[in-house]
């Protein structure tokens, strides 16, 4: 279902997309418009069994070919202008895309851009005009989009005025009733503990930081009057210039981090004393033994909640702020991550098919326009959240 002609440098789309894995992160949501949109779509899994049953338990038995995953099984199915989709885990998204480059095919994943990523998206883009689609999931994903948006709008709001600058993103997956430990594992225990050993670089109080020991710089934060747990996450810096901030914006806070259900802090001590020491195997070991203590069962309900704010101050007095909040709690149908991550995505290969998306690195919306398309396709299919903004101005020499 290719739109030609397609976007500048890009192959054009046959029309195929070749949707790899079905872990929790495939929601019914995401893999429902593929079959919708797309002329054919295969789902691979470890066994073609495997694949039908997950087809099956989201309602669309026969909407797509199943297939057993090998790499010799995929290199033959690929084609040119097909859009191989990998819904693996991020150490495998460089061999797909190579395989994706040599077949003259495209590449969709929810994953944050490697080095290696980067380096390969712009050979591919160079030798074979394919598209490569990252950071279309939740975070990253629908965070970007939201800041995008407070960006542009922010820009609009108070033009060129130097300005103060305040901006945040937080974004966590929290039981919906939150239990004991304040959490439940679903999947990859070791890397959720394992996360907490690597340092967060970020803006606060108007100079760069590291949290070397990120739950040490935790925080509240109240939002529509719930009480959370707030902390830095990864190197947060990169996504100044990736947001566009403006280089008239002096930067009093620019954070990207995890949110988590009020108490976690206390209920974690065991698993920061233990990140702590150093020793792989102790978190290896700890991540097992809190897996099977606090495991998501078919009873239990997920919640995500996604909360992006922008908030800007000049001289003259102007101030504007804008937020937008995600929160959605999953059903019996679909859990919530699953569908925060599996729609955004989905949608990106729908632009892929559409021919709209550029040959290289695409990462979720980055222009304007493109950011508006996403944010109201999503906002139609229950992943809207809901948004915020306001502006004063006070005479300059009045505190405000």
């Amino acid at each position: 279902m290719s739109a030609n002609p397609s976007a500048p440098g890009a192959a054009p789309a046959s029309g195929t997309v070749h949707w790899i894995g079905t872990g929790l992160s495939t929601g019914r949501s995401g893999l429902s418009l593929v079959c919708e949109r797309a002329r054919r779509v295969v789902l691979w899994d470890r066994t073609a069994e495997r694949a039908a049953a997950r087809l099956a338990a989201h309602g669309l038995a026969g909407r797509a070919e199943v297939r057993a995953l090998t790499p010799a099984a995929l290199a033959a199915g690929a084609g040119p202008g097909d859009v191989l989709v990998s819904m693996l885990p991020a150490a495998e998204h460089a061999p797909l895309l190579r395989l994706a480059t040599e077949r003259g095919a495209h590449f969709a994943c929810t994953s944050y851009v490697s080095p290696e990523l980067a380096a390969l998206a712009a050979e591919a883009a160079a030798t074979s005009r394919t598209v490569v689609l990252t950071e279309a999931g939740l975070d990253p994903g629908i965070d970007h989009l939201m800041a995008h948006d407070l960006v542009a709008r922010a820009r609009e709001a108070i033009g060129p005025a130097p300005a103060t600058a305040a901006f945040t993103s937080y974004c966590g997956g929290v039981p919906a009733v939150p239990n004991s430990f304040r959490y439940r594992f679903s999947w990859a225990p070791y890397g959720v503990l394992a996360a907490l050993g690597s340092p967060a670089r970020h803006i606060d109080g108007g100079a760069e930081r590291t949290a070397a020991r990120p739950w040490e710089a935790t925080r509240p934060l109240t939002l529509a009057g719930e009480e959370f747990e707030v902390y830095p996450n990864r190197d947060s810096l990169p996504f100044v210039a990736q947001y566009g901030m403006p280089d008239q914006w002096q930067l009093a806070t620019f954070v990207r981090g995890t949110l988590r259900n009020a108490g976690w802090r206390t209920a974690w001590k065991e698993v920061f004393d233990t990140v702590s020491t150093g020793d792989p195997e102790a978190v290896r070991a700890l991540a097992a033994a809190l897996a099977a203590r606090y495991p998501t069962t078919p009873a239990d309900r997920d919640r995500v909640v996604l909360s992006v704010s922008l908030e800007l101050r000049t001289a003259a007095g102007t101030r504007w702020r804008g937020s937008h909040l995600l929160d959605l709690t999953g059903d019996a149908d679909e859990s919530a991550m699953a569908r925060c991550v599996s729609l955004p995505v989905a949608y990106g290969v729908t632009r892929i098919l559409a021919g709209a998306l550029p040959a290289g690195l695409n990462r979720a919306a980055e222009t304007a326009r493109e950011t508006t398309r996403w944010l109201t396709f999503l906002g139609a299919h229950g992943l809207g959240g809901t948004r915020e903004e306001e502006a004063s101005s006070t005479p300059s020499g009045v505190p405000a």
